[in-house]
């Protein structure tokens, strides 16, 4: 026990906690956002052993090694594995299949969970943790999370029906898509509360502020009895970075060889649980981070600035982000751990909108990155090329900014583009883009057919601290 990994803040130093408490309070004191104090090393050998593992076996080997047994005794932890990923439509869980335009490159399907979205991939095993957790102790939490469309149905699906829990998915009312919202609203369980925000123009972000404004009070935190399932959420990107192991070795003939990953980004979550898994000892040549034309991350990566502007609505909805929190997490690493740096930086960026980076960070944060901005004509366009090609294949709008990300490629290294969403969930995009007439079979799902319970409360942002507090109160009190 006492070699078990801990973990600390991004923000300051604090007595390092257990992986329990860690994943069970969500943000860590002050905002900060929790990391390990080590992370585990796996050799050639290592790797190897690993290799013909299937997903669910692969997540337990991976996990295992940030996870104190006396926590999570192995049994229970395999267990709660093998319920993650039961309602997986998908016998493989998370198939990889070629790209029917280029040899070189495959698509990896993220998006076979119950909500169609690779939110469902971390999002069932962070819930169920959690339950486990509470169970046990026999306490009570309010999960609070802002989505711009694929986490918060994941969560509320996860979490609903469950006694320790109670759900609070916020979402910006009319920038996610109808069926996104029927996803949350369509839940009748007593524990699940969809709220859509009006009036929100940095969408998802503006959320986003508000979440970590409650967090940020450490009273208000412990009196609601607060934690989120956001990527903030340690268990989120731990988890995320067990498919880019699955995906090397169902890619590469032998390890040690080189491999790209092209990845949709916003929130930076996904991308980051990438490089832990670089970090860790997977062979990752480079990541191509493809952004739409939202820029905060492909201006850090191109010109050092991290600053936020103006969110611009786009086609790949779910990564319209202008505030990628789980970028501190990367450069938390990137500075050498260096807290006092982090905490400069967020305050800097929370007051003026941005921070320039130092020449050692610039330098170390563009090791193994490239950035790519992808316009929505490019992304749409990629869409109708891919169904058009033969075989044909129909690609989500964020898969297919991954594809043109990694569109410069040589094809002297395999590609995976990861594919984050099922086409179902974007009618209207695909409709663009094939500009035919109808949906095609593949663009459609018996799960997003409408229901006629809707679970919905509304609020302005301005009013949504005061009305978050008000709500989770009067249910904590029930």
């Amino acid at each position: 026990m006492n070699d078990a990994i801990r973990f600390t803040s991004t923000r300051e130093k604090i007595d390092p906690v257990r992986f329990d408490e860690a994943v069970l309070q969500g943000f860590a004191p002050g905002g900060g956002l929790f990391v390990p104090d080590r992370l585990p090393q796996f050799s050639k050998a290592d790797l190897n052993q690993m290799k013909e593992l299937s997903y669910p076996d692969l997540c337990v080997a991976v996990l295992s090694n940030f996870i104190d047994p006396g926590i999570i005794p192995p049994k229970d932890l395999e267990t709660l594995v093998r319920k993650s990923f039961e309602g997986f439509g998908h016998p493989d869980i998370l198939p990889l299949v070629p790209c029917p335009t280029d040899s070189s490159i495959r698509i990896m399907e993220l998006f076979h969970g119950p909500t169609l979205s690779f939110k469902d991939i971390a999002m069932g095993f962070l819930v169920r943790v959690m339950d486990y957790l509470l169970a046990r102790e026999g306490r009570h939490l309010n999960i609070i999370l802002a989505t711009t469309g694929d986490t918060g149905p994941a969560a509320a699906h996860a979490a609903a029906g469950l006694s320790t829990i109670d759900c609070w998915p916020l979402f910006p009312k009319g920038m996610i898509t109808p069926e996104q919202e029927i996803q949350m609203t369509g839940l009748t369980a007593p524990n699940i509360h969809p709220v859509g925000v009006r009036n929100c123009p940095d969408g998802g972000d503006d959320l986003d502020r508000v979440v970590l404004d409650l967090f940020r009070d450490r009273d208000l935190k412990t009196r609601l009895n607060l934690s989120s399932v956001n990527s903030i959420n340690w268990c989120r990107v731990m988890v995320q970075s067990v498919h880019y192991f699955y995906a090397y070795f169902r890619t590469c003939e032998q390890v040690g060889d080189p491999i790209v990953f092209s990845v949709p980004s916003g929130a930076f979550g996904n991308l980051f649980a990438g490089y832990l898994a670089r970090e860790m000892g997977l062979p990752v040549h480079r990541f191509i981070c493809s952004v739409n034309a939202n820029q905060t991350l492909n201006r850090a990566f191109t010109s050092g600035l991290f600053k936020h502007g103006d969110l611009i609505t786009t086609c790949s909805s779910a990564i319209d982000i202008v505030i990628p929190y789980n970028f501190w997490r990367f450069l938390y690493f990137a500075t050498g751990r260096d807290t006092a740096k982090i905490s400069r930086w967020m305050d800097e960026f929370r007051a003026s909108g941005q921070v320039q980076l130092d020449a050692p960070t610039r330098e170390a944060i563009t090791k193994g990155f490239q950035s790519v901005s992808v316009t929505d004509r490019l992304t749409l366009a990629t869409i109708k090329e891919l169904y058009g090609a033969g075989p044909s294949y129909l690609l989500d709008p964020h898969g297919a900014v991954a594809l043109a990300g990694a569109s410069k490629e040589d094809g002297s290294m395999p590609v995976v583009c990861l594919a984050t969403a099922h086409p179902a969930k974007f009618p209207d995009i695909i409709t663009r883009a094939l500009a035919g007439p109808g949906l095609p079979p593949e663009a459609t799902h018996p799960s997003l057919v409408p229901g006629s319970d809707i679970n919905l409360d509304v609020c302005d942002l301005g009013n949504l601290e005061q009305y978050l507090i008000n709500s989770i109160g009067s249910v904590s009190g029930r």
